[in-house]
C-alpha cells in the first residue's frame, strides 16, 4: 500500500510539472505597428531558427522602422523589409541567409516569410505576409512566423490602390509605412 501511494504521488508531481512547464512556454512575437493599424506574428524560433534570428536582429535595432510595403498584391502577398517611401533601397547590415525550410511550415492564410532573390540562399531583410493561402511557394521560401492577430489590417493592407513606383509594380499610391517592430514574449 506504501508503494502505491508513493507511486501515485510520484505520478501526480510528474504531471503537475509537465502541466505548468506547458503553461510557461513563451512564444515569441513580432508587433509590427503600421501606419494603418498594427499586426502581431508568432516567430517559429524553434522551426526556423536562424531566418527568425535574423529578423529578430533587424527588428531590435529598429531596422524596418520607416519602411514601407513596397509590393502588395491581393489575394497573394504583402511585402516589405527592403524600401524606404522615396524608392531607396535600404540592405541588411547582416547579409543574406541560407533558405530554411520545416515541412510543417506550409503558406497558410496569415503565413509569413522571407522574400528573396533567385538564388535560394539570398533572403536577407524582406518579409511577406499571405492574404490567403499560397501553397505554391511552399519548398521554395522560408516561412518563419504566422499571423496570430491583425488579419483585418492585413487585408486592408492588401486591397490598396496600387501602381508602378520607382520601376516596380505593385507599389501602394498611398504609402503604407511600417512604423515600428517591437519583439515580446507572450
Amino acid at each position: 500500500m506504501k508503494y502505491f501511494a508513493l507511486m501515485a504521488s510520484l505520478l501526480i508531481i510528474l504531471s503537475a510539472g509537465c502541466i505548468s512547464k506547458e503553461k510557461t512556454e513563451e512564444r515569441t512575437l513580432a508587433i509590427i505597428k503600421t501606419s494603418m493599424g498594427t499586426i502581431t506574428i508568432e516567430l517559429y524560433t524553434e522551426e526556423a531558427p536562424k531566418t527568425t534570428e535574423n529578423f529578430i536582429k533587424l527588428a531590435n535595432d529598429g531596422f524596418y522602422d520607416g519602411l514601407v510595403f513596397h509590393r502588395v498584391i491581393d489575394d497573394f502577398v504583402i511585402q516589405t523589409g527592403g524600401f524606404y517611401p522615396n524608392g531607396t533601397y535600404k540592405p541588411s547590415p547582416y547579409g543574406p541567409i541560407n533558405l530554411e525550410l520545416s515541412p510543417q511550415l506550409t503558406h497558410v492564410d496569415g503565413a509569413v516569410g522571407m522574400a528573396r532573390g533567385q538564388s535560394i540562399n539570398s533572403a536577407t531583410s524582406q518579409f511577406y505576409i499571405c492574404d490567403g493561402p499560397q501553397h505554391s511557394l511552399d519548398g521554395h521560401y522560408a516561412v518563419f512566423g504566422k499571423v496570430i492577430d491583425g488579419m483585418d489590417v492585413v487585408r486592408q493592407i492588401a486591397s490598396v490602390e496600387t501602381t508602378e513606383k520607382y520601376g516596380m509594380k505593385d507599389w501602394p499610391v498611398e504609402d503604407i509605412i511600417i512604423e515600428s517592430i517591437t519583439i515580446e514574449k507572450g
